[in-house]
């Protein structure tokens, strides 16, 4: 090879591997890197902050499964690329993060923004490293995308001194990376077929990352083959389709009552690529640790994962894909004992999804999202940060194809927004529509210059109720009627949209929702659709004075 430059060396490798997109701010920490873009057949989408770019990035990796890619600048760029890490991390997204370094002569002097990035990273990445040869590249990025993919998927941090990413160096290029599945043993499998053999209510959760349409395709038959009742993990609905007669619900905030009474009455569980951390598990609740309490079958591709909270009884390390081949291979018992649970536990799930109770105030976010399940098409995308807001699209939202569904469950604020203009700019001939609170969408609202900037026709429902809800919620519920630091006073988010090029939209009622979406939609414009929620409706089940009043009750009584 001819002598290149650091920054052309890694463009080729970002190439090779199958890279498309690149998420950035500039800085001149990598002019060189940029500079090697221009000509590079990769599109590149400037964003307005790293946080943003970072989220869009890791939006890339969540519906592909192949890691999404973005560029910062040292310092305070990398700091403020952080949320967008941690989502990764606790989301198991594959991501590479390329973080603009000092000159490597001038390290250890506190120079301009200077930070040690394998510190700083170091304890919510699966790798953080810094580049110190230009002829080392292709090893460290080919070493990057497999790390970022396997076992279980996760971001890596890569720092650029500048002086390397100018160097010229003669090497090779590495081969493209390819992801190892990792498949069960026949001993295991039938160990599980015996399992199976003597269940009598037997449920599967499915979670994490690292599934594709065809192993979810793989998974639905040998679940309507045994007539398996199947739930899916916290914010990972899109793993198995709502309409589909086995699908059960999902195990987030608030799940349905009659869901978690089938788990707990369960007597053999199949959890597969999730870890039913805090929010699935109800704070950890649902299962015992280490002893879950009732048969776990867990398979898992990474080994750590296996029994590091829950001993399962039977530890199975594989991917999603590997394990549901070998599912296509497992007969059911002849006449099993859980025969007709998976039309009661769907019966019971459609029951939850399907009527929103009334709430206070004129406009009703369930009414909403029933009315956008009924017209959004089935691969649609569906993108929300966090926020009480959220939990009336997961409970009446219907999810049915795979690659639909943008939600960090790490609860990441400010998410929503800079992962539909990351999901749009993937998948430009998608529908893709985000919901955002006022606070959440005021924490990456400036990115909805991103989307007027490359002509990226999504629609930001926010749902403004003047407040950080969730954390009013709380308040109230810890500390009844003492409102502190959760009050917000919020601009015209309509008119926001239009100061940007976009399409702006006020709703106060329901009925008016519709159209103005309609409205939004044939504006082949980004849209902001501003919606004024009651802060009385916290919930879709309870008030917020019905939470206050309980509080003011439960103090009475102690």
């Amino acid at each position: 090879m001819a002598n290149r430059t650091g920054g052309q060396i890694l463009v080729d490798q970002l190439l090779i591997h199958g890279a498309t997109d690149a998420f950035c701010v500039p800085g001149e920490s990598y002019l060189a890197v940029l500079d090697a873009l221009h000509d590079a057949s990769m599109k590149v989408t400037i964003c307005r902050a790293e946080g943003g770019a970072c989220m869009m990035a890791e939006a890339a990796g969540k519906l592909t499964g192949k890691p999404g890619i973005c560029f910062v600048t040292r310092g305070p760029g990398a700091t403020n690329a952080s949320p967008g890490i941690h989502i990764a991390d606790q989301d198991s997204t594959p991501l590479i993060l390329f973080v603009g370094q000092i000159e490597r002569g001038m390290r250890e002097r506190e120079a301009f923004q200077e930070l040690d990035y394998r510190a700083v990273f170091g304890t919510m990445t699966k790798w953080a490293t810094e580049i110190d040869d230009a002829a080392r590249i292709p090893e460290i990025i080919s070493r990057a995308f497999h790390v970022a993919t396997s076992g279980r998927p996760g971001p890596v941090v890569i720092a650029l001194p500048e002086d390397v990413l100018t160097d010229l160096a003669d090497v090779a290029d590495a081969e493209p990376y390819e992801i190892t599945e990792q498949h069960p043993s026949p001993v295991q499998m039938n160990e599980l077929a015996k399992r199976f053999a003597a269940a009598k209510s037997p449920i599967a959760i499915l979670g994490g990352s690292r599934w594709s349409p065809e192993t979810i395709a793989d998974f639905q038959a040998f679940a309507a083959r045994f007539d398996l009742p199947v739930a899916v993990s916290f914010r990972r609905q899109m793993l198995f389709p709502a309409d589909h007669p086995n699908f059960a619900g999902d195990l987030g905030i608030g799940p349905n009552p009659k869901l978690l009474a089938r788990i707990k009455e369960s007597d053999l569980v199949l959890l597969i690529g999730g870890r039913l951390s805090e929010m699935p598990s109800q704070s950890y609740t649902l299962f015992g640790i280490p002893n879950p309490g009732r048969p776990l079958v867990h398979v898992h591709p990474d080994p750590e994962e296996l029994g590091r909270v829950y001993r399962p009884t039977l530890a199975i390390n594989a991917s999603p894909a590997g394990f549901c081949a070998a599912l296509t291979k497992l007969e059911p018992p002849k006449d099993p004992a859980w025969k007709g649970a998976s039309a009661a536990a769907h019966e019971a799930y459609i029951a939850w999804s399907e009527q929103p109770a009334p709430v206070a105030g004129e406009f009703h976010p369930g009414e909403m999202v029933r009315w956008l399940r009924s017209q959004l098409p089935d691969d649609a995308i569906m993108c929300n940060g966090a926020g009480n807001y959220a939990t009336w699209v997961h409970r009446f939202h219907r999810f049915n194809k795979f690659a639909t569904q943008l939600a960090p469950t790490s609860g990441s604020m400010g998410y929503g927004v800079p992962a539909a203009i990351g999901a749009k700019r993937i998948f430009p001939e998608r529908t893709v529509v985000a919901f955002a609170g006022d606070g959440c969408f005021l924490m990456n609202g400036q990115d909805f210059a991103t989307a007027v900037q490359y002509d990226l026709p999504v629609i930001i429902v926010v749902v403004d109720n003047g407040m950080y809800g969730t954390i009013r919620m709380h308040q109230e519920r810890e500390y009844p009627g003492r409102v502190s630091a959760t009050t917000l006073k919020n601009p015209d988010f309509a008119a926001y949209a239009k100061a940007f090029g976009g399409h702006g939209e006020r709703v106060e009622k329901t009925e008016e929702f519709a159209p103005a979406f309609e409205r939004a939609v044939k504006s082949g414009k980004p849209a902001i659709i501003h919606c004024l929620l009651d802060p009385e409706a916290i919930t879709p089940a309870k008030s917020l004075s019905t939470i206050r009043a309980e509080a003011f009750a439960a103090q009475g009584k102690r």
